[in-house]
């Protein structure tokens, strides 16, 4: 099942400084999944100066408590950089699965 994940950062003063010091390890587990087709797309969200505030990611797993699992070990959530999390359940059409 594929997931729409948006990841709201905090808004205070140290936000950027938790983002920035865990992207690293966020970006090497993003990388791990997209190998084994569980992360399908992403993009950090933007304010209107185009520094980042967020993420949106798609991901895809076997069920909601799979995804849960993964949220428990995403570096945005153990560093505390997204202070809030949306998800919503979602398909992705065939003709966009390979476009990465």
């Amino acid at each position: 099942m594929q997931f729409l994940v948006t990841g709201y950062d905090g808004t205070d003063d140290k936000a950027m400084e938790r983002r920035l010091s865990v992207r690293e390890s966020h970006m090497k587990l993003v990388d791990s999944m997209r190998k084994e087709g569980r992360h399908l797309y992403a993009a950090a969200l933007l304010d209107e100066n185009e520094r980042m505030i967020g993420s949106v990611l798609i991901v895809d797993f076997p069920t909601r408590e799979d995804l849960d699992k993964w949220l428990k070990i995403e570096p945005y959530v153990v560093g505390e950089v997204w202070k809030k999390i949306e998800i919503t359940p979602c398909k992705v059409p065939p003709m966009f699965m390979n476009l990465a």
